[in-house]
């Protein structure tokens, strides 16, 4: 017999072995009431928010330029509420023509600062494959982290870290692979324990947004942050009345 002709007896008798000895198996499981799992499928968090920012018409611009500092009507997302911590006055919201965008930046900012959002019924859980989402453009060496404040008040910063880009750059933050350190959110720097936090309670969070950890640099291309859009990716979780944070 020429020897590709017994190659192929070869194979098909394999193939016949295998489905022979697999399919007895199936009919045992079956015949024994026991059910043929199917493959689990990848559950991957829907979107909780995402904002992508306005100019206010109603706020003048103190200077030339299209810009103020960042309040509640700049929101384009009406179930969001925004929380801004260290310098309040820094961040601003800038519309730019010739990109035709409109940004949150830190570079006016002349202390540390930080801008957060908060959904106004629900909390967010952030385990599992639970992300963040940002379009972002960073100057000098400014590096931009993620923030969270937990149901129960604490606030944590994390360590991924979006630095110097030429143009705007889109970025997916997986919750799971950052590691968090304790955030002194009233001056936004790192607290004075310089201890990671291990396996922090994310299943509630009230907050999230993002910080320099740095105070800006003024107009220019010195040193500050720039955010086009920030999405969030967790389950919602309704928020009790009886909540310590409730508000």
């Amino acid at each position: 017999m020429p020897r590709f002709l017994r190659a192929e007896s070869a194979l098909a008798f394999s193939s016949l072995f295998l489905i022979a000895s697999n399919s007895p198996a199936k009919q045992a499981a079956q015949s024994a009431g026991q059910p043929v799992k199917a493959p689990q499928k990848i559950q991957r968090p829907p979107l909780f928010f995402r904002e992508d920012w306005k100019l206010d018409p109603k706020v003048p611009n103190p200077t030339p330029e299209l810009e103020h500092t960042i309040g509640q009507g700049d929101l384009t997302n009406s179930n969001l509420e925004l929380k801004m911590y260290g310098d309040k006055n820094g961040p601003v919201v800038v519309y730019q023509g010739n990109d035709d965008i409109t940004f949150v930046m830190t570079l006016l900012c002349t202390a540390n600062c930080a801008v957060a959002l908060r959904d106004k019924n629900n909390d967010v859980d952030l385990t599992g494959l639970a992300k963040i989402r940002w379009r972002t453009k960073e100057n000098g060496f400014h590096f931009l982290h993620p923030i969270v404040k937990l149901a129960n008040g604490t606030w944590l910063v994390g360590d991924h870290a979006d630095g110097y880009t030429t143009d705007w750059v889109d970025t997916e933050i997986a919750i799971v692979d950052v590691r968090w350190r304790n955030l002194d959110i009233e001056n936004v720097v790192e607290g004075k324990d310089g201890k990671w936090v291990d396996n922090p309670d994310l299943s509630k969070v009230e907050e999230i947004g993002f910080t320099d950890l740095m105070r800006g640099s003024g107009h220019g291309m010195g040193g500050g942050s720039r955010v086009d859009w920030i999405e969030v990716y967790g389950k919602p979780v309704p928020r009790g009345a009886g909540s310590q944070n409730a508000q």
